[in-house]
């Protein structure tokens, strides 16, 4: 089917793109640095449970933004970090477009 065929190249594509490598790049880097790993490990959990409080129509407790943001300065004070999460924003902000042009073709069968 040529919708799947389409897909198998836009996989490819986002594979090889800029973007791609970069945040691959930047991931294998914080992965080989187990102090790094561990403190995007806990703004990842951080950000996460933030988040979760949103979607489930919550307001997120003071505390919960506080820890997050504590952590995420920690992190931008470390170049590597700060470039990770440049990488990270950068690859989502791909995703999230190509997302966006699939939910607007699905929304106007709906």
């Amino acid at each position: 089917m040529k919708v799947y065929d389409t897909l198998d190249k836009l996989t490819e594509e986002i594979k090889t793109s800029d973007e791609y490598f970069k945040y691959k790049e930047m991931k294998d880097m914080a992965n080989e640095n187990p102090e790094l790993s561990k403190k995007l490990n806990e703004f990842e959990e951080a950000r996460y449970a933030t988040q979760i409080s949103t979607i489930k129509g919550e307001e997120p407790e003071k505390e919960q933004i506080e820890n997050m943001q504590k952590i995420y300065l920690e992190l931008i004070k470390m170049e590597n970090a700060r470039e990770y999460l440049e990488a990270e924003l950068e690859f989502n902000t791909m995703l999230s477009k190509v997302n966006e042009v699939l939910a607007n073709v699905v929304k106007e069968l709906m």
